[in-house]
């Protein structure tokens, strides 16, 4: 048998990942979210600190709906981040790496995340 060290040819879209994953790369993509919308959000909270007039401005700005979407968006983003950070504490200390342990707790930080951003974003909207 003859072997190659020819690339293979990985469908990432026809790629099933389990939900623990899904829930890893989400992880790492939140962080990269609120990593880079840092920026942002402290231009607005300085913008708010500087002077009534400005904070009126900023308050206009956030009034707008595409905002508040994006902003529940980020909110998402920081409380998946939390849950799936604790989640993979538990795991750097061994505790939950069973199979069905790591699903469910894999879902459960699905479920609050979603869940906490809902009643979050309800409540702020």
């Amino acid at each position: 048998m003859r072997t190659t060290n020819r690339p293979i040819f990985l469908d990432i879209i026809s790629i099933r990942l389990p939900i623990p994953g899904i829930v890893s790369i989400l992880h790492r993509i939140s962080g990269v979210l609120l990593f880079i919308s840092l920026p942002l959000l402290l231009w607005l909270l300085a913008g708010t600190l500087d002077n009534a007039a400005a904070f009126e401005s900023y308050r206009a700005f956030v009034a707008h709906p595409l905002v508040k979407i994006g902003l529940i968006g980020l909110l998402w983003a920081y409380l998946h981040h939390f849950f799936a950070g604790i989640r993979f504490l538990f795991l750097d200390a061994h505790k939950g790496l069973a199979l069905n342990t790591a699903r469910t707790t894999a879902k459960t930080v699905m479920a609050l995340a979603l869940i906490c951003t809902a009643i979050l974003g309800v409540w702020l909207w």
